[in-house]
């Protein structure tokens, strides 16, 4: 699935995107939040609804961002299942450990429940087949080569156990993708450079990365060649986002 920016490569180098995210990692939240209107939260629900954990094996969550899948998943565990969540942007890191503050101080959580490690998708460093679950929820599109990051999240996923990705796609509903598409690319992108002001022109790149990221069968696909059977996807909010499921 290509757009009109597919002629020009995005630079996804993982200089500009560490600089990208920790420039705006201060409003992230907000901003995810107020774009879409709330339906973030609804994303991350059906995510942990779809592949919910089994039994108390560890969970990763790569390019974790802020954390709140990570903590979704923690929660959803009863809080009793170790969650690591991994990035490489040290700032998002910083507000997903602040977070994990928050919870030990109105006592949720004890402290430590998450581990939050600074790590690239691309080289993860954790042993291979030990988590149940390894999951990506917005941001194996900012992996400048797919299908390492892929590897890498099935070579730590046990056997028998599931990669779940979630991540933003274009309707295929030639009106919807119509509308939408256009929103996309001239309001979305306006709206988010003045509420998070930043050089790297983050919220320009998220059209354009969109874009450019396979989803639906080509996604499944670039699965399975890393190691997946049984995928499964489904399209969320008229397929504004896309869930992945596949199991090692």
């Amino acid at each position: 699935m290509n757009s009109p920016a597919a002629n020009h490569p995005v630079d996804k180098s993982g200089d500009r995107v560490r600089r990208m995210f920790g420039e705006i990692s201060s409003r992230y939240d907000f901003l995810n939040h107020f774009l879409s209107g709330g339906t973030d939260f609804y994303w991350r629900w059906r995510t942990v609804r779809e592949a919910p954990p089994q039994g108390e094996a560890p969970i990763l969550d790569v390019c974790t961002g802020t954390g709140d899948l990570a903590i979704a998943y923690w929660n959803a565990g009863g809080r009793r299942t170790p969650v690591t969540g991994a990035d490489f942007t040290p700032e998002m890191l910083e507000i997903a450990r602040q977070k994990s503050a928050r919870l030990s101080d109105q006592g949720s959580s004890p402290a430590g429940a998450i581990d939050w490690v600074e790590a690239d998708t691309m080289s993860l460093p954790f042993e291979s087949n030990r988590y149940q679950i390894v999951s990506v929820a917005f941001g194996l599109r900012n992996v400048s080569d797919t299908a390492c990051g892929l590897r890498e999240m099935f070579r730590v996923c046990q056997p028998g156990g599931r990669v779940v990705i979630l991540e933003f796609s274009m309707p295929t509903n030639r009106i919807i993708r119509s509308v939408y598409g256009w929103y996309f690319r001239n309001v979305l992108p306006r709206l988010g450079q003045w509420l998070a002001r930043n050089s790297q022109q983050a919220y320009n790149y998220l059209p354009e990365s969109v874009g450019q990221f396979p989803q639906g069968e080509e996604l499944a696909d670039l699965m399975r060649a890393a190691g997946a059977s049984q995928v499964r996807y489904w399209p969320l909010t008229l397929g504004v986002a896309t869930l992945y499921v596949g199991r090692k």
